[in-house]
């Protein structure tokens, strides 16, 4: 899979809400949640059988956001997800982003749920939380509806790791040893290919890791061995990474971009196909850049501390340079994370104010924010 097939993700979400349960064994009455889901953006046809059930039967989240008698609902008809931990990966799971799929990075959970619920469990997984660990990011595999893998970044008792996990089975390692401390485990990883993850590491903490060639802290890797239990070193594609380093595709043009927060500043930069950054912005007033976007011509940038979006002009060869950003949200919110862009011209941003420690009574959420005038791009 090249750059360009990030719309091949969206099609893989379909397969992956259809036969999300599959991970984790569900009762028939999680069957009939499953099928009414899925009755509004797809068919329910598309439902394969369920797997029986091989341990105890997890229990449904108390999320239901925009329920008349849910136990969590929130007002604001632009949030899709409420009462979750603090988020970390999520990716739209419908065309029109009412569906989202969405990891928590202390409980371990992802999860999928639209507006007015329900929400089921896609996959558990036991992480260290301590510090900013936790289930960093996860992926489908490129071949979801074929292979129905699932790929997460994690963080263990002792490193940080990649994990394959397949329905009805434990999660299978297949890179470990990536330094953990405590701080600066936040990471995301990225299939650039059906035989190629890329995998973005933080710098644990310790800056002089990041630029250490013997250690896999503050770097961006190529893994193209996928098999469990690999022992084929991940290339190096980059060093010096910061912490919460954040990789976004362009689809409509294959760049790749990376935002993180180096010690002097928070950065944007542009990942040439070899893999060597160019700093393309830098905020010295440390945002704490936390992920992004690229769709439309523009790339956007979430933040935590300054709890707003920004949007950025994509650099081209006709206008090969930067201008400032624009902020478009901003303390609406609160503490922002993870996004995604989808092909409606709209952004899914994770909040992570929990994290943060000021989270309101619907925290945390999935919210669904257009695009500002211009950057839509409906051809993703």
């Amino acid at each position: 899979m090249t750059l360009r097939h990030r719309p091949a993700l969206a099609r893989l979400m379909v397969a992956l809400m259809a036969a999300a349960l599959m991970v984790t064994g569900c009762s028939d009455g999680f069957a009939e949640q499953d099928r009414n889901l899925e009755a509004g953006d797809f068919s329910e046809n598309q439902n394969p059988p369920m797997q029986q059930p091989t341990e105890t039967e997890p229990s449904v989240p108390p999320t239901d956001p925009g329920s008349d008698n849910g136990p969590c609902p929130d007002p604001d008809p632009a949030v899709i997800a409420t009462c979750l931990d603090a988020t970390s990966g999520v990716l739209a799971a419908s065309a029109d982003a009412t569906s989202t799929v969405v990891a928590q990075r202390v409980t371990g959970k992802i999860v999928r749920t639209k507006r007015g619920g329900p929400t089921v469990e896609v996959a558990s997984l036991d992480v260290d939380a301590s510090g900013d660990g936790g289930l960093l990011d996860f992926a489908p595999s490129p071949d979801y509806t074929q292979d129905q893998l699932l790929y997460a970044y994690i963080t263990t008792a002792t490193d940080n790791r990649v994990v394959r996990i397949a329905a009805g089975d434990v999660p299978k390692p297949i890179l470990v040893g990536i330094p953990k401390g405590d701080t600066g485990n936040m990471g995301t990883i990225y299939f650039k290919s059906p035989t190629e993850l890329l995998v973005a590491t933080g710098d644990a903490g310790d800056p002089q890791a990041a630029a250490d060639p013997n250690s896999l802290a503050g770097k961006l890797l190529s893994v193209t061995d996928l098999s469990s239990g690999s022992t084929t070193p991940p290339q190096i594609l980059t060093s010096g990474l910061g912490a919460n380093p954040a990789l976004c595709p362009d689809v409509t043009t294959g760049a790749l971009y990376l935002t993180d927060r180096a010690p002097a500043e928070d950065r944007l930069q542009l990942i040439s196909p070899t893999g060597v950054g160019r700093v393309l912005w830098t905020w010295p007033d440390k945002p704490e850049t936390a992920g992004c976007a690229a769709v439309g011509g523009m790339i956007v940038v979430s933040q935590t501390r300054t709890q707003a979006l920004q949007y950025l002009n994509a650099p081209t060869e006709e206008k090969p340079g930067i201008d400032a950003p624009t902020t478009f949200l901003e303390k609406k919110y609160g503490s922002l994370g993870r996004l995604t862009a989808v092909p409606a011209g709209l952004l899914q941003v994770g909040t992570v104010n929990k994290q943060t420690g000021t989270a309101g009574p619907t925290d945390d959420r999935v919210v669904i924010v257009p695009l500002p005038a211009g950057a839509a791009d409906t051809n993703m």
